[in-house]
């Protein structure tokens, strides 16, 4: 997959070398083991912007702190917005991201939405290549392991005035992931949110922006003193929304496969794509609201066989249990979560045929 040529102009990036950089060996062990967002790549991508200049100083940087004045919008106003995604190591050694595209738009789309600049495709992924061009030993080739790659951009200007900041800063940093499950993939117990909502109508649902997940905080912490590892939320009509950070799915005994739609829920690109594969094995996708009382009937009749969380992380998760204060109901489980996980993680580690152009090579 490539990008389709613009008349526009790529950037020129100043490069710094980490002098202070993890030797061979040092990176090696943390590799080794690098669990998840503790560890982070030598470098870092730093672009400005300014309703005047536009994007300009491109560089990639030293990773280190960040300087701001204490005035700035975004931490006053929450004015940010971030992607997630991922670098895989082939087995030839090579190393690709997949559909980066979607993670380009999808930040240009949390951009309008919270009155940010959008930045351009083209520059969205070239702050990919610049930063493996650098950090591309950091790319692990364990089973399972990846690059998490955390492009995210806010409102640097400092100023105390409520309105959209004339100057903001774009980032992209890096940091290797090991296998989300140890030991395999085993279904989550969900706790139900009752009392808390993700997002209301007509808020920011929909986009990836950091004020969304920090209202997920506390219902998180509270399905974790319930022995849950995830939270659901509803929307305000009581349809089924989205978990913290990942879409739901449910299987039908018919072999439909139905995901809540609402304006609300932060369109998730690994959701696409298990729906993708899915109806390129024959099966039947709907996207349409889905409500609490339909997915315990649904589990209760036999007519759901199957209920599922897909996100960047985990990639699948099967859910196994739904809980509340009222209830605990054993969820179905049966394989085709499993296969679908397999079969997009096997085209991400390009051990299978990338037959819908997902993939994009970032090492030359």
């Amino acid at each position: 997959m490539t990008l389709t040529p613009t008349d526009l102009a790529p950037l020129t990036f100043a490069v710094t070398k980490n002098l202070a950089a993890k030797s061979p060996a040092e990176r090696d062990e943390i590799l080794a083991n690098p669990g998840f967002g503790t560890n982070f790549t030598d470098h870092m991508v730093d672009v400005c912007w300014s309703a005047k200049g536009g994007w300009h100083r491109p560089r990639v940087q030293p990773y280190g702190p960040i300087s701001l004045d204490p005035a700035a919008a975004v931490l006053h106003y929450g004015q940010e917005i971030f992607e997630g995604i991922k670098a895989y190591r082939h087995a030839d050694g090579s190393i690709h991201t997949f559909r980066p595209l979607e993670n380009a738009r999808r930040l240009q789309r949390s951009a309008r939405r919270m009155a940010l600049p959008e930045l351009p495709e083209e520059y969205f992924l070239q702050s990919l290549r610049e930063l493996i061009a650098v950090d591309g030993a950091w790319v692990p080739g364990g089973d399972d392991q990846s690059l998490y790659l955390r492009p995210f951009m806010f409102a640097k200007e400092a100023f105390l005035g409520v309105r959209p900041a004339q100057k903001v800063a774009y980032y992209l940093i890096a940091s290797p992931a090991g296998a989300y499950f140890k030991g395999g993939v085993t279904p989550v117990k969900i706790w139900l949110s009752e009392d808390y909502a993700r997002a209301g109508k007509g808020g920011t649902g929909a986009a990836k922006t950091g004020g969304n997940y920090a209202a997920s905080l506390l219902p998180q912490a509270q399905a974790h003193e319930q022995g849950c590892d995830q939270v659901v939320f509803l929307d305000e009509d009581g349809n089924v929304e989205e978990l913290g950070g990942m879409n739901v799915l449910f299987v039908m005994k018919d072999g439909t496969i139905v995901t809540p739609q609402s304006p609300s829920i932060l369109a998730g690109i690994t959701r696409e794509s298990i729906l993708q594969l899915a109806k390129d094995r024959g099966h039947r996708v709907e996207q349409r609201p889905v409500s609490l009382a339909e997915w315990r009937e649904g589990v209760a009749s036999g007519d759901i066989v199957e209920v599922f969380a897909c996100g960047t992380a985990a990639v699948v998760t099967p859910i196994g249990v739904l809980k509340t204060a009222t209830f605990e109901d054993v969820q179905p489980t049966g394989t085709l979560a499993l296969e679908l996980r397999q079969h997009l993680t096997d085209i991400q580690y390009g051990r299978a045929e990338d037959t819908h152009g997902w993939l994009e090579r970032l090492d030359g």
